[in-house]
């Protein structure tokens, strides 16, 4: 009877790690599919006005051109070349690649994939607080604390995966 309740919290268990980790593997999806197309939006800047094409978004969004980042955009778009246009999507692509495959390990419950998700998650954590304390808002304190569960939740698996594997061996 002990076994048969154990096995049945056990699987409860497995069920609930399984659904936190294809909800992270979704949230990575949707970063490297964000980015893609991202990445592809840039390439479609190569030999385009890129100077035009930021002054219709100032436009579009109804920003003053002669407001200081808007300014400071403009002077930006002004500089771009094909060559640094073509280096930004190739790197989205590569960093939305990476994203894909943590989303595919993840999903399929793989250790390299909560080690990569732990790794990379954390690396975010020092930018986005130094982010947040400079420049608050409830955006960035969503995504800081979005990402330090990601991170405490990978290390809790990778710990606790440690843990039950020196169980089955004792010293």
């Amino acid at each position: 009877m002990a076994t048969g309740v154990t096995t049945r919290s056990s699987e409860r268990r497995h069920t609930q790690q399984l659904r936190a980790l294809r909800a992270v593997a979704s949230l990575e999806l949707a970063k490297g599919l964000a980015v893609l197309l991202a990445g592809f939006g840039v390439l479609s800047l190569i030999h385009k006005d890129v100077w035009g094409v930021a002054d219709s978004l100032l436009y579009l969004f109804h920003i003053d051109p002669d407001r200081h980042y808007a300014r400071i955009f403009l002077d930006w778009a002004d500089e771009v070349t094909d060559t640094k246009l073509l280096t930004i999507a190739i790197v989205a692509m590569f960093y939305s690649m990476l994203r894909f495959v943590e989303a595919y390990g993840l999903w399929r419950e793989r250790a390299w994939a909560e080690w990569l998700a732990l790794v990379s998650g954390a690396l975010y954590v020092p930018f986005e607080l130094w982010d947040l304390i400079h420049k608050p808002t409830w955006v960035r304190a969503g995504i800081l604390f979005v990402n330090l569960l990601v991170v405490a939740y990978m290390a809790y698996l990778r710990t606790g995966d440690r843990r039950r594997a020196n169980s089955h061996f004792p010293a």
